[in-house]
């Protein structure tokens, strides 16, 4: 697969999961430095954001809205997966009052990119991810799922929240 990085091809690898199927186990790493599963959020529907950096604007922006949306729903929960240290999603949660989301890096599995579909091959940003956004059900099956074609541009907030 392929999207676009200020409109220059960069080429994925993986496969990115679609509606309908079920999403792939992870393992990543939290910003308090514990590695969780999906499972750790069994029960709970699940918003997925997959970004490249939250230090970047439009990474920060997406995170914000997400986090805005989803922040009195106690039935869902905000994961935003990046390549970011957790000491630096941490102080960007802190930072933005974004206390419902789950900042959730990919420095000890970068198997998750892969599994995900999300990794970019290659280009200035070669070994973090693509911008997505996958919506998960309570047992964790896709309900809706989008790559971002353009990875500097935002994501469809309003598809996937109505997947919820």
């Amino acid at each position: 697969m392929q999207v676009t990085l200020k409109g220059n091809a960069v080429n994925l690898s993986g496969d990115f999961p679609k509606a309908g199927e079920p999403a792939p186990d992870f393992t990543l790493t939290t910003s308090s430095l514990a590695d969780v599963s999906l499972s750790e959020y069994k029960g709970k529907k699940k918003v997925i954001s997959i970004l490249p950096s939250l230090d970047t604007p439009v990474c920060a922006t997406s995170t914000k809205k997400f986090n805005e949306e989803v922040a009195n729903k106690d039935d869902v929960q905000l994961l935003v997966v990046s390549g970011d240290l957790p000491f630096a999603a941490g102080r960007f949660c802190e930072a933005n009052s974004a206390g419902a989301t789950v900042t959730l890096s990919t420095m000890r599995n970068q198997d998750f990119a892969t599994n995900y579909g999300v990794l970019i091959a290659d280009g200035p940003l070669a070994g973090l991810t693509a911008r997505a956004v996958l919506v998960l059900d309570e047992n964790d099956q896709v309900l809706h799922a989008q790559l971002v074609p353009e990875i500097t541009e935002e994501p469809d907030y309003q598809a996937a929240l109505a997947a919820l």
